[in-house]
């Protein structure tokens, strides 16, 4: 991913907090198989574990998924396990993960009413925002052995918890019960089980970007805000506070710049 200098957000706690908000994430992986096409992608949600904490006492933040095995990663995968015997395997090299925001659109030169009319050097554009990282994927992939089953059954918990509660906000109370786990039959939940696998990816490296506008002059900006909120609709409404958001950080960065070059 390109990161301009103007886009690029560096804050970790802003970009993990930009997963935990926007989970679904497309797991990439790289895998030499005899069967299976070297590049492999799946979109799959994910929960976000923080370090030091019970369920992630590493000192780097992880993510947990489960994906079927019959999927042709999952496959992919499972050939390195070479006939060894069911435990974790780990991958050794790397995989990536990207996260999408919620809201991306395309831009049309005419927001731009400092510049265009001044010069017409203008030009359309798409304002998005991204997470990606990297990190070490451990294959869960035998829920017989003690370690699969209980990586997988607290998986499956904390996703249907994370879904049910902060996404469809069933909490409970004057708001639906949440469903659990639990309210499906024991039975097929352990039939489920055995056709996935779980993942776990220790987080080594992760960056992020913004792409809102923020590095247009002041005129152009304030003409995206406008131009987005004129266009009514929940994304049109959600990109104009962001733009206006990441216009203000921008500003804000640069005077401070300027201050103590003063």
């Amino acid at each position: 991913m390109f990161f301009a200098s103007a886009h690029a957000e560096t804050d970790e706690e802003v970009l993990l907090q930009f997963i935990k908000e926007n989970p679904l994430g497309m797991l990439i992986t790289g895998i030499d198989s005899s069967n299976q096409d070297f590049l492999q992608c799946t979109h799959v949600p994910f929960v976000l574990d923080l370090p030091k904490t019970e369920e992630n006492p590493s000192a780097h933040p992880q993510l947990r998924a489960h994906i079927a095995k019959q999927n042709p990663q999952a496959k992919a995968m499972l050939e390195l396990a070479n006939g060894s015997p069911p435990n974790i395997l780990p991958l050794e090299r790397d995989v990536l993960v990207v996260f999408n925001g919620r809201h991306d659109h395309y831009v049309t030169p005419k927001f731009y009413t400092e510049t265009k009319p001044d010069t017409g050097k203008v030009v359309p554009t798409w304002n998005y925002s991204a997470v990606q990282i990297y990190g070490k994927l451990s294959l869960y992939y035998d829920s017989r052995t003690p370690e699969a089953d209980a990586f997988l059954s607290k998986q499956m918990h904390d996703l249907s918890e994370q879904c049910e509660r902060r996404i469809m906000g069933f909490t409970g109370g004057d708001r639906p019960q949440p469903w659990k786990v639990a309210d499906a039959p024991e039975r097929y939940i352990e039939l489920m089980q055995r056709n996935v696998v779980g993942i776990r990816i220790e987080i080594t490296k992760i960056e992020g970007k913004y792409k809102m506008s923020q590095e247009m002059k002041p005129g152009d900006r304030n003409g995206v805000v406008k131009g987005f909120a004129g266009m009514g609709g929940e994304t049109g409404q959600a990109i104009s506070a962001l733009v206006q958001e990441r216009g203000e950080l921008i500003d804000k960065k640069k005077a401070l710049k300027s201050a103590s070059v003063e």
